[in-house]
């Protein structure tokens, strides 16, 4: 049956039903400000990705402060928002609510459910939807636009009949449980393709792809046997390091290192810290390889080697190495790729963060096959790497078809446009 309709007078929803109320967020909500004084509560509590999950209060992982006296409690069914930062990050998902009592940080607004009429869960759906449709975006004040529970105070709630309340938050949890268990198997079914690629290489680059043949000892405790005819030269020998300076910006093609992929980033961006001038960035060019050895300490999961594929302009706070030797450059890249994913890197930099520079790389040594061999081995990866990474990207596919289904279901419930 049609339901009769009227107009909501809120620009992202339209019509809704013509039962449902319009509240502001002070009439049935109030600010949460529980300051953890003494430390009586140690359930630490993150808000992550939308999800607010437990987290270890003794972890050296991330930015903590050095008491957690100054965080607030919250309980369970409490809704929390990060609204901080509204003007770069327009990605995030910014709402959470909690399903236990615990302790986050107070530069978060906690909101709790002032009237038994309102039901927390449905509130959370319909501040997501809210979220989704960017509608925090140009709400926040100062620099770098946040917003406080003033700025909240009006924000205009669709409240439907208790009894609707619970039916969508009801159906909300069982539907999007499903989609979420679909995402994680999904997402799990990408590690274990990853994991396969990165074994994939690092046995071709230490072995060899032409079977069993007579072995001897590397010398080099991550790798042990190599076939008897490949030789072990250092980086020094086969490298140069590249230090061309873009005096004058004679070069404005920007290259960015991510994910161990080098590729073109928008030189008039405003997107993350970039500097006043790209003067001092190094001039690289196709076939150098680029490496990325600040922060080892702190940071052991991200991939630190890429192979360029185009002349550009890239921060000298990376090291650029050029091929000087009769190595095929790409089985080179493919070679510190692994000495990269086996965590070769680390333990090696100097200083407080653990950096590396050139001297510190002069003396890694790197396997060298017989030319035709490196040939194969190139060969061999470039096909089996393509088949994977394309598989990974159906998977990734059908990750963002997921949430933007489950995005979908949930403002379509919570303003009413289907009912259930």
């Amino acid at each position: 049956m049609t339901r009769k309709m009227k107009d909501s007078g809120i620009e992202w929803i339209g019509e809704i039903p013509r039962e449902w109320e319009n509240k502001y967020a002070f009439q049935i909500l109030i600010q949460v400000e529980c300051i953890n004084t003494g430390l009586k509560e140690k359930n630490l509590l993150s808000l992550s990705y939308g999800k607010i999950k437990r987290k270890d209060i003794n972890t050296t992982d991330g930015l903590l402060p050095a008491s957690f006296e100054g965080y607030n409690v919250i309980e369970k069914d409490d809704i929390v928002l990060r609204l901080t930062d509204l003007q770069n990050d327009q990605k995030s998902l910014r709402v959470g609510i909690s399903r236990e009592r615990g302790i986050i940080t107070s530069a978060y607004v906690t909101l709790r459910c002032r009237n038994t009429f309102v039901l927390a869960e449905y509130l959370y759906y319909y501040i997501y939807a809210f979220d989704i449709s960017k509608g925090f975006y140009g709400m926040g004040g100062g620099v770098r636009q946040s917003l406080d529970w003033n700025g909240l105070k009006r924000f205009e709630i669709l409240l439907p009949p208790f009894s609707e309340q619970r039916r969508i938050s009801r159906f909300l949890d069982s539907e999007c449980a499903k989609i979420d268990r679909l995402i994680e198997q999904t997402r799990a079914s990408i590690e274990e393709y990853k994991k396969l690629k990165q074994a994939m290489i690092t046995e071709a680059v230490t072995k060899g792809v032409r079977g069993k043949r007579k072995m001897k000892d590397s010398g080099i405790p991550w790798i042990g046997e190599i076939p008897e005819e490949w030789e072990i030269k250092t980086v020094f020998q086969i490298f140069t390091q590249v230090k061309n300076v873009n005096i004058g910006m004679q070069e404005r093609n920007l290259l960015s290192l991510s994910y161990g992929t080098i590729k073109r980033k928008d030189i008039n961006t405003t997107e993350g810290l970039l500097p006043a001038s790209f003067e001092g960035y190094n001039i690289i060019e196709d076939g150098d390889i680029v490496l990325r050895l600040t922060d080892l300490q702190n940071d052991q999961k991200s991939f630190r080697v890429g192979l360029a594929k185009e002349r550009g302009i890239i921060t000298s706070a990376y090291i650029t190495l050029r091929n000087r030797s009769n190595v095929f450059v790409n089985y080179l890249y493919y070679f510190l790729h692994a000495f990269d994913v086996s965590k070769g890197f680390y333990g090696m930099g100097a200083g407080i963060r653990e950096s590396l520079n050139w001297d510190g790389l002069k003396s890694i040594n790197v396997l060298v096959p017989t030319r035709s061999e490196q040939y194969d081995i190139v060969f061999y990866l470039d096909g089996k790497t393509t088949e994977i990474d394309n598989l990974i990207a159906q998977k990734e596919s059908l990750i963002r078809e997921c949430e933007t289904y489950k995005k979908g279901l949930i403002y379509e419930y919570t303003t009413g446009k289907k009912s259930v």
